[in-house]
């Protein structure tokens, strides 16, 4: 069956740039999302997120009639889930959206269509998907019953891009895509191929769902080293920043920038989902999550120090995103630290973010200024580094001399 109608549920960081991708291959796409105004933004050509050249995209496709967004499911040939997956208290997952996302297309999918998860999961996520879609609609058949000869086909395919380079890496980055049964993963393979130039690969659906867990904790394990070692670098007084570029000289050895913590919507959360899985086996696992979730107290710490030193101090934090150059707030260490800041009245708290407008309502209620580099070099005398962003690495260094610096990101 020819696949002419694609369905994205999810019009966030990773839905509406695979919309927008999918759309300018010429296919129809209905995006769907709960937020009313994001719909309406993106029906006008405009994006609400912020990622390189999307916009241009999305207007194209909008143009073009190819794009279309709404705030109900439509019926279409595949319905692709691109919902959040946060934890629960406990850093247990949080499948809800996803539920909530498979009763919502229930009343809508028809035999032959293909159901994709691509919502990072827990292993056993597109398992309980197959299930929920089955509690709503017993009269189509499922892979999990019976094989290749199902009505609904469904597969688990996760998203492997970097923010500030989502549309590249879309269409650059292998697919690691894992269907119930064969004949789901086959179907999935069909509609990446039409826009994807990396090799598509075919698993299980569980083993697809660790693979991106997998890649992430790797990456957690990593950081946590380095964050580690710039802890007993300080210690030690040796500057962390050449030892790990000396380090990282041997052939077989490649260490991570360390940073103020670990945020973001993947790394930060991906490992919780496998020591959820197996508590008992994931220590490693487990304990890197602890030493990077640990950082941004050591910040913290390091930042009363010093403020300590001064009658009035007045401290500029340069950066509140997760990561360089995006605009991007989720589980972010940088916004965690000046937070605590803020609530701990260590002083003035001025915050530097070019990629924002303006400041979420956590620090607004604490008097958190958002002001520009300039304005800051000149009335503030603490600068706590939380984010290289280019704008950061651009100012001359000199202009920092008379300044207490604590830089996590190794600008300064």
């Amino acid at each position: 069956m020819e696949i002419k109608t694609v369905s994205v549920i999810g019009l966030g960081y990773i839905g509406l740039p695979t919309a927008a991708v999918i759309a300018s291959r010429g296919m129809t796409v209905i995006g769907v999302d709960v937020n009313q105004k994001a719909v309406d933004t993106i029906n006008e050509g405009k994006i609400h997120i912020v990622e390189p050249d999307l916009d241009i995209v999305v207007r194209s496709v909008v143009t073009t009639g190819n794009l279309r967004a709404t705030t109900q499911p439509e019926a279409a040939d595949v319905f692709m889930i691109a919902v959040p997956t946060p934890f629960k208290e406990g850093n247990a997952p949080d499948l809800s959206y996803i539920e909530a996302a498979a009763q919502a297309i229930a009343p809508v999918i028809e035999q032959g269509n293909l159901v994709i998860l691509e919502s990072t999961s827990p292993v056993g996520a597109t398992e309980k998907l197959a299930g929920w879609l089955k509690e709503a609609r017993p009269d189509l058949s499922y892979p999990q019953d019976v094989g290749d000869s199902a009505d609904i086909k469904i597969a688990h395919c996760p998203e492997r891009v970097l923010p500030g380079y989502v549309l590249q890496e879309l269409v650059s980055n292998d697919r690691v895509i894992g269907g119930i049964s064969k004949a789901c993963s086959e179907k999935a393979v069909k509609l990446y191929q039409t826009f994807v130039r990396g090799e598509c690969i075919i698993t299980n659906a569980r083993t697809a769902e660790m693979a991106k867990l997998t890649e992430n904790s790797f990456r957690d394990v990593n950081i946590a080293f380095a964050n580690e070692l710039s802890m007993i670098c300080d210690k030690l007084k040796i500057n962390v920043w050449e030892l790990i570029r000396l380090a990282n000289r041997h052939p077989r050895v490649n260490i991570l920038s360390p940073g103020p913590g670990v945020g973001g919507h993947c790394i930060a959360v991906d490992p919780w989902f496998i020591v959820d899985s197996c508590p008992d086996e994931a220590k490693i696992i487990r304990q890197a999550r602890l030493t990077n979730d640990a950082k941004p107290f050591y910040v913290i710490n390091q930042v009363e120090q010093v403020a300590d030193q001064f009658k009035r101090p007045v401290i500029a934090c340069l950066g509140l995103t997760f990561k360089a150059d995006i605009d991007d707030l989720r589980e972010s260490p940088a916004l965690q630290i000046v937070e605590e800041l803020s609530a701990k009245n260590v002083g003035q708290i001025l915050a530097i973010e070019p990629n924002i407008k303006s400041l979420p309502g956590s620090l607004v209620e604490k008097n958190v200024e958002l002001i520009t580099l300039e304005r800051a070099l000149e009335i503030a005398n603490i600068f706590v580094v939380l984010v290289d962003h280019k704008q950061f690495k651009a100012v001359d260094k000199a202009l920092f001399a008379s300044k207490a610096v604590i830089d996590t990101r190794g600008v300064i």
